[in-house]
Order: structure tokens, then sequence, then C-alpha cells
């Protein structure tokens, strides 16, 4: 986890607490909604990005299982982004390709190409809880973080690794989530998400995800190294290891295409 001095913390934490987006939050649902503002809105602007990953899957007992991907992202001004995920490794799911269309608003639009099938399926909303390629990452969880996909409240400030974190409770606006609500934890130097917990229907803690490792790329915008998201029900867990990120690679809608999905390379 990339963190700083402490003294430093502690100005920044102070700068931003009293900057105008904060002070004038009166309510903990005008806060909670400030805070995931300027969150997204320090992280726009990053146009595409390309990068390369190891998903590891880990089983009850501690087995794992390695894939190799490739991701392509595109940044979407008045939507939800856009984004391609190719599997290159193992063998037996070498060729498998999904295409996200995020939305601030309404359902997702996603697509998962099956080389053994030879056929594109689409992600219908009331499947999109499920877990996607058999990893502890939904369907859900693969979508860009939009504003309008949430209602908000800050719940407290926290120690955290990069000094002081908010935390914020989040609920789902669609319907067919599979989670009541989420718990953010934010860091107040760069407003990341460090920590996620996920509730499931039932309000019972379902998973929580911790991003590590943070690199500031185009000097504004901050990526994990990796991603550890563990179900706390089955004893599972799954990590994201990335790589070679590269930005403004000039990526076009073009390259996001569900009727080329078959052949993406």
């Amino acid at each position: 986890m990339t963190s700083f001095t402490k003294p430093l913390n502690t100005l920044l934490a102070a700068a931003l607490l009293t900057s105008p987006v904060l002070v004038l939050a009166e309510t903990a649902e005008e806060k909670g909604l400030a805070i995931s503002k300027e969150a997204k809105a320090r992280d726009t602007g990053w146009g595409d990005m390309q990068a390369e990953m190891k998903m590891v899957l880990r089983n009850k007992q501690g087995q794992e299982s390695i894939r190799e991907i490739r991701m392509k992202s595109l940044e979407v001004l008045d939507d939800g982004d856009k984004s391609l995920t190719m599997f290159d490794r193992p063998r037996d799911v070498k060729g498998t390709n999904f295409l996200s269309f995020s939305h601030a608003v309404g359902a997702d639009d996603q697509w998962l190409y099956l080389p053994a099938l030879k056929r594109v399926k689409r992600i219908a909303s009331r499947n999109k809880s499920g877990p996607f390629m058999g990893s502890e990452f939904s369907y859900e969880d693969l979508s860009s973080f939009e504003i309008e996909k949430y209602s908000y409240k800050y719940l407290r400030d926290e120690a955290c690794n990069s000094g002081t974190c908010f935390v914020v409770e989040q609920y789902p606006a669609d319907k067919n989530s599979g989670y009541t609500r989420r718990q953010v934890w934010i860091d107040q130097a760069e407003y990341r998400m460090l920590k996620v917990e996920f509730y499931d229907r039932k309000n019972s803690l379902l998973k929580t995800l911790s991003s590590t490792g943070y690199q500031q790329y185009l000097g504004k915008h901050w990526r994990a190294d990796s991603q550890n998201m563990v179900n706390h029900q089955t004893g599972k867990s799954t990590d994201l290891i990335w790589a070679n990120y590269q930005f403004q690679t000039g990526l076009k809608d073009k390259d996001f295409n569900k009727n080329t999905l078959k052949r993406a390379r």
C-alpha cells in the first residue's frame, strides 16, 4: 500500500476536510455523496487504458489456479466506461472474451464469448450477482463506479494504512444487485478506494475487497498493483495482480464491439 508520512497526511487531510465540497455537506447523506463525487472527479480524464493481469483463484483449502488476462478500458464521460477482458491462459479458458458497457443509469450491457460453444452469451441483469469465470468477483463488481448507481451515507473517519480514511456506505440503486450495501474506505489524502465490504441480500457480510500497491500514472490517476477479494461465507478468494498499465494508447469506441467479440485480440 502506498503510504505517506504522518505529518503530510495530517496536512492533506486537514485541507480536504475544510474544502468547499465537504464544508457544504451538512447531513451524513450529503457528505457521503460529496466524498464519492470527489473520488470520481479525481479519476476523470484518463481516456483509455490497457493492462495485463494475473487472476489467482484460491479455494478454501488454499489450492490455487492462475489465469493470464489482458484488459482494455475506454472512458466514457457522459455514461459508464467500456471494458474488454481477454483470457490468454490456461488453455481451457484461452480465447474467452468479456465485454462490458457500464451505464450511469439503468442496467449495464455485458457479453461473454465462450470459444468452446462458439457463441456470444449476453449476461442478463438478473444474473449480474453471479460469479465471473469462477472467481469471487461478480459481474456486478466489474462495472465502472458511477455516482448514479448508489445512494450514500458518511459513517465516520477511521485510521487506515494511508493515514485517515472516510468510511462511506453505498446503497445500490439496481433492484437486481446482489448487495444491500457496500462500506467503502476512501483515503483522505488521494481519495482512493482502499477497502470495500459487500453485504448480501440478507445484510450479512459476504466479501471484502482490499486494494494495495497504488501507483500514480499521468501525474494524477492512481491504480492498484494488487486486489484481493475474500469471500467470508465460502472461504474462497481471488487475487488480481496488475502489470504494464498503459494510458492514452489511442483506443476508440470501435475497439469495443460485441459483433467482433469472437475475434477480439
